[in-house]
């Protein structure tokens, strides 16, 4: 389902200097694998999740998503590609916070042309079943950190894509709705999905079929 060749990408230093972030990192995830990436703070794993889930341009590389090579696409097919086949959980959120908690989730079925009705009714079940239906027609403001988190879940979860990455995911959960949180994603894995998770904290790790450790821009 995934497939990573030598990534690499670099940014600018405050001296104007190249600063290597990810020295030709190797990534493989298949159909219904959870894979679990470990790494100290700072060491690139937000960098390597948002090269693979086609939000930062690689400075080297190549990367395959569902058999499409994607690394020299253009930003619509990238765009398109987002959409039909990758959901994210980003560690920030990036709720709109003029819509609801509702209309946040359901955001994600316009990107692949889904059934409004059906979507709805989806993202409801979703809010249910992570525990923040009552809040469904709350604002991203009037939400707390861990409710926040979950409808993000909830909207990466809608459209039931073949890849899902999740940047520190449980972050801001305690350890009931971690829990919860982890085992949505284990389930997705279940369904056929692939799971990659990046992550600091050890609980994602163990319920991962494999855990590789991002160390000096090379996966390990």
């Amino acid at each position: 389902m995934l497939r990573a060749v030598h990534l690499a990408k670099s940014f600018p230093g405050p001296g104007g200097e190249t600063i290597p972030v990810i020295r030709g990192a190797d990534l493989t995830v298949a159909a219904g694998e959870y894979v679990a990436i470990a790494g100290a703070s700072g060491s690139g794993k937000s960098t390597l999740l948002n090269l693979v889930g086609l939000l930062e341009d690689l400075d080297g590389g190549e990367l395959w998503i569902a058999g499409r090579r994607l690394s020299d696409a253009s930003r619509t097919e990238k765009s398109r590609a987002r959409g039909r086949l990758i959901g994210y959980v980003f560690q920030s959120f990036l709720l709109i916070p003029s819509l609801t908690a509702l209309d946040n989730v359901c955001l994600a079925a316009r990107y692949v042309g889904g059934d409004r009705a059906r979507a709805r009714r989806r993202a409801l079940e979703l809010l249910e079943q992570f525990g923040v239906a009552q809040r469904k027609d709350h604002y991203p403001p009037q939400l707390s950190g861990g409710e926040q988190q979950r409808v993000a879940c909830c909207r990466a979860m809608l459209n039931e894509p073949p890849l899902v990455l999740a940047d520190e995911p449980t972050g801001n959960l305690d350890d009931e709705h971690a829990g919860l949180i982890l085992g949505a994603l284990r389930a997705r894995a279940g369904a056929g999905a692939a799971v990659v998770v990046v992550s600091h904290r050890p609980e994602p790790a163990r319920a991962a079929d494999r855990v590789l450790t991002l160390t000096e821009g090379v996966l390990k």
